[in-house]
C-alpha cells in the first residue's frame, strides 16, 4: 500500500487552465500538499509563467512525458483536451480538476482536490483507456494537415453559410452523399460533446465505437449512426463555397473542394485516472441533469 513516504505516483506534473490566474492560488494549495506527501512536482512552463507560481521547479510541456509519472491539470474540458492531444503518445496517466463548467472529463471537484488526490496518492484509483482519433487530409498526392483528437472531428460549412456537399465511405465502401452544414465523427469521450448537442448518440466509453453524426443535414432521413472503432472512414468534400475541420473545437483547417478526410482510431490511448467513487452514470446524471424533478 502507497504511504507518504511512497505514494503511488512519484513525480506530479501540474497543467492549469490556459491564461489563467485564478489557477495560482489552487496550484499552489496541490503543489504543497503533493510535496508534502513525498511527490516530486513539476509545473508546466506556461501555467507557471501564467499563474506566478515559481516554488516548483518548471518544465516544458514537450518534455512532461519523460519526467512525470502523473499529470493533473487544473481548468475544464478545453485543458484536459489539449493535455491529452499533448500526452497521449507517452502513456502518462492524466487526472483533471474541475475550474470549468460542465466538467465531463474532470473528475475532481476543487473543493475536494486535497482529499481525492490524497486517496489516489494511496492508490485508490483506477486507470480507464480513452479511445483518441487519428486526423489527414489529403490533396492532390500530398498531405498537407494532421492531427489526433481525443473527442471529435468535424467538417462543416465555413464563413459563407451554404450546405455543404460530402461523399463518406467506410473501409473503401460508399455510405451516402452528405449535403449538410457538417459531418461530426466523434469517439465515445466525444459523445458527449459536440455530437450530443447535434442529436447523436451517447456512447460508454468502454464501447468501441465511433459516432457519425451529421448536422442539420439537408435530407432528413440522413441520421447518426454508430460503426466500429476498426472502421476507416474518408470523408471527400465534393461541393463547398468554403468548407472548415475542426478536432476537439480547436483552430480549423480549410479545405477545398476534391480534398479527402480520413480518420480512424488513433494507435494511442489517453489514459484518465478515475478517483475512488467515480461513477460513468452518475456523471451524466449530474452533468445532464437526469435526475432533476419538476416543481
Amino acid at each position: 500500500m502507497p504511504s507518504a513516504a511512497h505514494p503511488a505516483f512519484k513525480t506530479v506534473a501540474l497543467i492549469g487552465r490556459y491564461k489563467s490566474r485564478d489557477v495560482a492560488e489552487p496550484l499552489e494549495e496541490l503543489g504543497r500538499y503533493l510535496a508534502g506527501q513525498g511527490c516530486g512536482v513539476l509545473v508546466e512552463q506556461e501555467t507557471a509563467v501564467e499563474s506566478g507560481v515559481s516554488r516548483f521547479p518548471v518544465v516544458d510541456r514537450e518534455d512532461i512525458g519523460g519526467k512525470a509519472d502523473l499529470v493533473v491539470v487544473l481548468g475544464g474540458d478545453g485543458s484536459m483536451l489539449s493535455a491529452a492531444r499533448l500526452l497521449a503518445a507517452t502513456g502518462v496517466p492524466l487526472i483533471g480538476v474541475n475550474q470549468g463548467r460542465l466538467g465531463f472529463l474532470t473528475d475532481i471537484a476543487l473543493g475536494a482536490m486535497v482529499e481525492q488526490m490524497g486517496k489516489v496518492l494511496a492508490g485508490e484509483y483506477q486507470i480507464e483507456p480513452r479511445t483518441m482519433l487519428d486526423v489527414s487530409v489529403h490533396r492532390d498526392g500530398t498531405s498537407p494537415f494532421g492531427t489526433t483528437a481525443l473527442n471529435d472531428l468535424v467538417v462543416n460549412k465555413g464563413a459563407t453559410g451554404r450546405l455543404i456537399e460530402i461523399l463518406v465511405r467506410i473501409d473503401g465502401e460508399f455510405v451516402y452523399d452528405l449535403r449538410a452544414d457538417g459531418l461530426i465523427v466523434a469517439t465515445p469521450t466525444g459523445s458527449t460533446a459536440y455530437a450530443l448537442s447535434a442529436n447523436g448518440p451517447i456512447l460508454q466509453p468502454g464501447v468501441p465505437g465511433l459516432a457519425l453524426v451529421p448536422i442539420s443535414p439537408h435530407t432528413l432521413s440522413n441520421r447518426p449512426i454508430a460503426v466500429s472503432d476498426g472502421c476507416v472512414i474518408d470523408i471527400a468534400i465534393r461541393r463547398a463555397a468554403d468548407a472548415l475541420l475542426h478536432f476537439d473545437g480547436q483552430p480549423s483547417f480549410e479545405l477545398n473542394e476534391g480534398d479527402r478526410v480520413t480518420v480512424r482510431r488513433s494507435a494511442h490511448v489517453l489514459r484518465l485516472v478515475h478517483p475512488p467513487g467515480y461513477s460513468y452514470y452518475e456523471m451524466l446524471r449530474e452533468k445532464l441533469h437526469w435526475s432533476e424533478t419538476l416543481v
